[in-house]
Order: C-alpha cells, then structure tokens, then sequence
C-alpha cells in the first residue's frame, strides 16, 4: 500500500503596508474601506478593500503616512484619521 503524501493547510499571506513585510493574515491587523468610511476589521469579514498593518505602533506610523490610504485608494477623512490614531495609541513600542 503505498503511502499518501502529508497535506500542508495553505496560509494566506499579507503584507504589512508600513513596513512591507509579508507575515500569515491572522498575524495582521486589517484596516477596511466601507461605504461608512475606514474601520479596522477585527473579523478580517467585512466587505470592502482591505489593507494590513502589523499590531506595532512604527509600522501604523509608517502606514499613516500615506500607504495606507493609497492601498485603501482612497482619501483618510479626518474622522477616519482621528479612530486610526486612537487606535494605534493604544499598540506597544515593539
């Protein structure tokens, strides 16, 4: 009888838009563009253009500056800007 081959579970890969690294999705922190504006999706369900940040502070820092909104092809309202921010004041200096 021959042997069956082991199976390895692909895992979807991203890349961190502060600071380009690729790392597993569920490693990433996905930011989504809606109808309502910008959210971060802690579901990673949500429909709407996606983007990826690692869960440390340089890296939003980095994505905030511009990467962010252009991997989200849009504009950060200031509104969007301000929950982003609050958001990222609340990650570790890793």
């Amino acid at each position: 009888m021959p042997k069956k081959a082991i199976r390895h579970r692909h895992i979807p890969q991203r890349t961190c838009v502060g600071c380009k690294e690729v790392l597993p999705k569920r490693s990433l922190v996905r930011i989504v563009r809606t109808a309502d504006g910008v959210r971060i999706d802690p579901t990673g369900k949500l429909s709407g253009r996606g983007a990826y940040l690692h869960d440390r502070r340089a890296c939003w820092q980095a994505g905030l500056k511009g990467p962010l909104a252009k991997a989200l092809q849009t504009e950060l309202s200031p509104e969007d800007s301000q929950s982003l921010q609050s958001y990222m004041n609340r990650l570790t200096d890793e």
